[in-house]
């Protein structure tokens, strides 16, 4: 296994432990011996979790594994060609519990005692579920206006929680000025391997759709790791000769009231930039300055895909709407991506017949 920066493409063999940023300070990417090499599908199919795709995550080693069941959610079919991933099913109710079970198997593995993170509330309450079980304090920075179930099911798992300023990027600073020495940093795309976990979303749809790709994926973007993971699965895929091209059609879909992503795509830039007053009850997406916003750039551009914007305002009557047509008890992330996929269809983007994957990344809370 090494590491290669996503930014400056240095090649990394033996960084130093736990492994984080490149040294250029950008995310790091996890490759694999077997990369560019066909390999026959290696799949526990009794496991019906993440890690019945061990054979292609950090991790192979059972004995490591942190899990709490996430994963191998349903894909659910809502006509005309359309499906929905509902990971509401997740152990802690949302994607982020893909993602944590990695990054906090591989912190136990290179001996982190101590974590911490910003969060906009779900990837707080998956974090402190998986360090309880990981024997690993966990500190969680939240804004603080958040909604009282996010705080209160952080605590519920002991976390060290810190109310502080009004976004996740606020609450990021004073996690950084406050930060101790022995405290592990697993930020968005600050370490390579929760990145690895939700990879596992591109693997699984492959698998639940008989090893075939979607014409469309549309997803909830903030920091954006979801989209980001299921891309590196579809080319890990693609050059194990698991499946064959060409790739879905990529769509960031965000709310106008926080859209860096959809701004530089429009402008044709290759970096996002801050968004200021960002402001969204899409808690999810009120990310004002991803850090991977390149990545996220890139991979719409090589997969033909888009970033679209919808209106703040219609975000409530829109969740309903999803609700009703699903019967998912989803948060507003999914009235954002079902009205990208009602504006898509509507200006002939999604064209009649294509299959179409949706995102329901989290419950409502």
């Amino acid at each position: 296994m090494k590491y290669q920066c996503t930014h400056c493409h240095k090649i990394i063999h033996k960084p130093l432990a736990p492994v984080s940023l490149c040294r250029c300070g950008k995310p790091l990417s996890v490759h694999y011996e077997w990369e560019g090499f066909s390999r026959d599908i290696q799949i526990d199919s009794r496991n019906e979790s993440i890690w019945r795709y061990s054979s292609v995550l950090p991790s192979n080693n059972v004995k490591e594994q942190i899990s709490l069941g996430e994963g191998w959610t349903p894909l659910i079919s809502i006509g005309d060609n359309v499906y929905v991933k509902n990971e509401t099913v997740n152990p802690t109710g949302s994607f982020k519990d893909r993602g944590m079970a990695m990054a906090v198997t591989m912190a136990k593995v290179q001996n982190v005692e101590k974590i911490c993170l910003p969060s906009a509330g779900n990837a707080g309450v998956s974090a402190s579920a998986y360090c309880h079980a990981a024997g690993i304090d966990c500190f969680v920075f939240l804004p603080e206006l958040i909604p009282q179930p996010f705080k209160n099911e952080t605590e519920r798992y002991n976390a060290h929680v810190v109310l502080s300023g009004q976004t996740i990027s606020e609450a990021a600073k004073v996690m950084i000025n406050q930060k101790e020495k022995d405290w592990f940093d697993i930020s968005t795309l600050k370490e390579p391997f929760r990145l690895e976990g939700k990879k596992t979303l591109g693997y699984e749809m492959a698998e639940q759709f008989n090893w075939s790709l979607p014409d469309v994926i549309i997803y909830p973007t903030g920091g954006g790791t979801g989209l980001i993971g299921m891309w590196k699965a579809f080319k890990e895929m693609l050059d194990m000769g698991w499946i064959s091209g060409p790739l879905p059609r990529m769509v960031a879909a965000q709310s106008d009231g926080c859209a860096p992503v959809v701004n530089a795509f429009q402008l044709r830039q290759d970096a996002t930039s801050f968004w200021h007053k960002s402001d969204t009850i899409a808690l999810g997406l009120n990310v004002p300055g991803p850090i991977g916003g390149y990545w996220i750039l890139d991979i719409l551009s090589e997969s033909n895909g888009i970033a679209i914007a919808v209106q703040e305002t219609s975000l409530e009557i829109e969740t309903k709407n999803f609700k009703q047509m699903t019967g998912i008890d989803a948060s507003p992330e999914a009235g954002v991506v079902w009205s990208a996929y009602k504006s898509l269809t509507k200006t002939m983007w999604i064209a009649p017949g294509e299959k179409v994957v949706l995102f329901a990344t989290g419950i409502e809370r």
